[in-house]
């Protein structure tokens, strides 16, 4: 039998907790019951700055159930930040950790199938997504195309894998050696090395509340697992900046050519034309090259990646039921 922790990060998840909490309870009591894992194993609500009544919910069930515990950061620090404040609190506690999403769109059913591998030597599970069904066409074109520009940039990733994954201890420790503030944990997890497999399943769709990742947040994360893994889009952009210096070379000696022959064009289109295209360029390239110094700006100041407030595992005389 194995120590099991289940991590799950939540912001402002009131609505989706009570069916979360009661969906894996019952799976952690099953998995206890039929010998796959511990009675000391648990399940660990990350607080990530909530501003509803997240955290009121996760003490409340912190001290009903046994297998339940809290952890509240100080602020709000962002999906990837809590979620390793979860792995990092349990990874000298437990043999292995699963993080999930606090809306389970993530099937639980295939986390025995998780357990089994890891018993079978695998340090890393990943769960992947077989469909994207449930995603509007826009969600699923968008999703599709990042893991395709990720392995065209050189990055390593998981296609169709998000966040929902098992870690073994030693897996966990390997994590805890990465000291970057531009979390992307899609990506750094695959670099950690050890031996892994995938499970596959259908993800649901959410049952209550509004989706963490909108639109904007889709983008950052994208643009940061871009950047965080792959100096390429700045090689691209140096090869297209030399493409464009042998045009103006090409450009200039037509236009030689032509002034002596006399067939001078008149008219500014093209100049204006080629006046803004530059212009943009510039802008972009000097934007993209910005973002790599921002990078390194934030990383510099080594500042702390979260900060507990508090941790809450309730007592044996305060628990009602399991």
């Amino acid at each position: 039998m194995i120590k099991l922790a289940i991590v799950v990060p939540c912001y402002n998840e009131q609505e989706v907790l009570p069916s979360t909490n009661e969906q894996l309870t019952g799976l952690m009591a099953g998995l206890v019951e039929s010998g796959r894992v511990t009675e000391e194993s648990f399940i660990l609500y990350v607080n990530d700055g909530s501003r509803d009544d997240t955290w009121s919910i996760i003490d409340r069930y912190a001290h009903e159930y046994k297998a339940v515990q809290g952890l509240k950061l100080a602020g709000n620090v962002g999906h990837q930040n809590a979620l390793l404040a979860g792995l990092m609190t349990v990874r000298n506690e437990v043999d292995a950790a699963i993080s999930i999403d606090a809306d389970l769109q993530d099937d639980i059913g295939v986390i025995a199938d998780m357990i089994d591998k890891f018993e079978k030597g695998c340090d890393i599970v990943y769960g992947v997504r077989n469909a994207r069904k449930t995603d509007t066409f826009f969600k699923r074109f968008t999703a599709e195309g990042f893991y395709k520009v990720m392995k065209f940039m050189g990055a390593r990733s998981v296609y169709n894998h998000a966040d929902y994954r098992l870690m073994s201890k030693r897996a966990l420790e390997g994590l805890s050696q990465f000291k970057e503030r531009n979390l992307f944990l899609r990506g750094i997890v695959p670099t950690i090395g050890f031996k892994s497999d995938c499970v596959y399943y259908e993800r649901k769709e959410r049952t209550a509340g509004e989706s963490k990742y909108p639109i904007n947040k889709m983008i950052t994360l994208a643009f940061d697992g871009i950047t965080s893994f792959s100096t390429k889009p700045m090689s691209y952009i140096m090869g297209i900046g030399v493409f464009l210096i042998l045009f103006a070379i090409a450009f200039a000696i037509y236009s030689f050519h032509s002034y002596a022959t006399g067939n001078v064009v008149r008219g500014w289109t093209s100049i204006v034309l080629s006046l803004w295209f530059i212009g943009g360029l510039v802008l972009f390239s000097v934007g993209m090259v910005g973002q790599y110094i921002g990078k390194i700006y934030i990383e510099v100041k080594e500042r702390p990646r979260y900060i507990v407030e508090c941790r809450e595992k309730g007592s044996d005389d305060d628990v009602k039921q399991d």
